[in-house]
């Protein structure tokens, strides 16, 4: 004798099966987020007609390939997972997109329905801020930027003074005696700041990046004095006068008193200027680069 499942017991049992499948989805999106991950998270978002997953699929791709969930496998989900690295890959300075498509016409399967995809990168093109020196103002930028979409490294020879850094996913630490040999190390796209034990710090850090490297935002935190003395220093240095014009000292905005967290936080008002003018040169640029072609 054949026996009918209770139409409101396979509701339950499909409905408890989706919140594990979802819960799952987000722990896993939450693990590689607080890593700092570059993913692209792919959702069917509507479909018509006959095709081989539901409203609401999920899932995660990176650089390596699919990480977790799906959207049907086969055909339908490797033309995803390539128009998700192709986000990765920075294809579009969009971070999200739909893509409709005909699985028959736009994929190549056999089943003639259409499926609508809505792709969000995550952790793309990140914010990311290296600050030599792990002093007072220092930590009272840290601590105000780990609320801010970004990564964070701090470079200090100073055990001391790296163990009362903020405690974040978004904080690296980096004890090291020789901070100019670390220079090297940064991404091209960093924001860098240099406020260490004071200028016989500074000064090697900030000559050695202008000798070897060109960052978004430079800035030596001092005095207009001391601005004299590091252009001095980078004069006698033997660089091009035109380097004298390449960092900013004093740092920061013109508000507030020398509370280091009145500091930071004008700082920050400036890296956020910084930030945002290129983002508007680099949007036109783009522009002007569609519109030639």
């Amino acid at each position: 004798m054949l026996s009918h499942a209770h139409p409101l017991r396979t509701q339950d049992s499909a409905l408890r099966t989706y919140n594990l499948l979802v819960a799952t989805f987000f722990e896993a999106l939450n693990d590689l987020m607080a890593a700092g991950t570059p993913l692209v998270t792919v959702t069917v978002v509507d479909v018509t007609g006959s095709v081989p997953q539901d409203r609401g699929a999920k899932m995660i791709v990176t650089r390596n390939g699919l990480a977790f969930g799906t959207v049907g496998g086969g055909r339908v989900e490797t033309k995803a997972i390539a128009e998700a690295q192709s986000m990765l890959n920075g294809a579009t300075t969009e971070n999200t997109q739909f893509a409709q498509w005909n699985l028959n016409k736009d994929v190549g399967m056999t089943c003639g329905g259409i499926v609508k995809l809505y792709f969000e990168s995550h952790n793309v093109g990140r914010w990311r801020i290296v600050i030599f020196g792990a002093g007072h103002v220092s930590n009272a930028l840290i601590t105000l930027l780990q609320h801010f979409d970004c990564t964070i490294t701090c470079i200090d020879p100073r055990e001391e003074w790296i163990a009362k850094l903020p405690k974040s996913p978004k904080v690296t630490a980096i004890q090291a005696a020789d901070m100019p040999s670390m220079v090297k190390t940064l991404p091209d796209d960093a924001y860098v700041i240099l406020m260490s034990m004071g200028h016989a710090t500074d000064k090697p850090v900030l000559v050695e990046i202008l000798r070897t490297r060109k960052f978004p935002y430079l800035g030596v935190i001092g005095s207009e004095a001391k601005a004299n003395i590091l252009r001095r220093d980078v004069a006698e240095a033997g660089l091009p006068i035109a380097a004298q014009g390449e960092f900013h000292c004093p740092i920061g905005i013109e508000i507030g008193t020398n509370h280091p967290y009145e500091i930071a936080l004008s700082v920050i008002a400036q890296l956020i200027q910084t930030r945002d003018a290129r983002s508007k040169k680099e949007t036109l640029r783009s522009a002007d680069s569609r519109s030639s072609s």
